[in-house]
């Protein structure tokens, strides 16, 4: 079985391989990827081409989507597991794109028996063994570094859903302590609720207040994207994350 995966990742690195101009430009879009190291930019290349030969990026809605573009959603993608690998993406095929917000029917029934169907416009959504959806308009206005990235956010519910329903509690590696994890995510979610329902103004979205998944996915923007942020509010929450992820980016901005 390992030398069969290992076999695939060499015939899909082989067919999607990346133009050099085409990695610059999309590199220089970035602040959180023109911070990596020459040897970590090289590692996320090879596994965004892996990335783009293994998964299906497809446009929806009429959207033609170009190399650029595909490859813009796979390297953001692929950096929150640059150091985890690319089977923590198992389990599913397929990313969908739209040109602006979209509106899914969802239906759900109630504890009475009553069935719901809702439409609500949403920028991003990842399904439970199925795809992530994304708004193009939305993962372009990721590129002004605000600490706001709906390809991070989707995906970190994608890494959520390892184990089930997300809930914030993906599968934490074995040097990794669950009541630990439990104990400062539940603290800092406790108290950035409190602060949302004052009407403090945050540096973090208060979207994140929504749920323990969704607090999640939020901070995991803020981890990659500003990190000094997400240090100077919730260190703790910084801590356990780079143990997750396996990375540091407050210090390689620093670099």
């Amino acid at each position: 079985m390992w030398a069969l995966k290992a076999w695939r990742r060499r015939r899909t690195s082989s067919r999607a391989v990346l133009d050099e101009a085409l990695w610059r430009n999309v590199v220089s879009r970035f602040a959180f990827l023109r911070a990596l190291t020459p040897a970590e930019q090289g590692r996320l290349r090879d596994m965004t081409q892996r990335f783009l030969g293994c998964k299906q990026i497809s446009g929806a809605a009429g959207l033609q989507l170009t190399d650029e573009m595909r490859t813009v959603i796979a390297a953001q993608a692929c950096l929150l597991i640059l150091n985890l690998g690319l089977d923590y993406y198992r389990g599913w095929v397929e990313v969908i794109v739209y040109p602006g917000d979209f509106m899914p029917r969802h239906e759900y029934t109630d504890e009475d028996g009553v069935v719901h169907i809702t439409r609500e416009a949403m920028q991003g959504e990842a399904w439970l063994q199925g795809p992530v959806i994304l708004s193009w308009e939305a993962a372009a206005e990721s590129q002004n570094n605000q600490g706001v990235n709906v390809v991070i956010h989707e995906f970190a519910h994608k890494l959520d859903m390892l184990n089930g329903e997300p809930n914030g509690f993906p599968p934490l590696h074995e040097d990794m302590s669950r009541e630990a994890w439990m104990r400062d995510f539940s603290t800092a979610y406790v108290d950035f609720c409190s602060r949302v329902d004052r009407g403090e103004e945050t540096e973090v979205d208060p979207y994140a207040a929504e749920n323990p998944a969704e607090f999640f996915a939020v901070l995991s923007e803020v981890f990659f994207e500003t990190p000094q942020v997400l240090k100077r509010s919730y260190s703790e929450v910084y801590r356990q994350l780079s143990r997750f992820y396996r990375q540091d980016p407050a210090l390689r901005m620093m670099r």
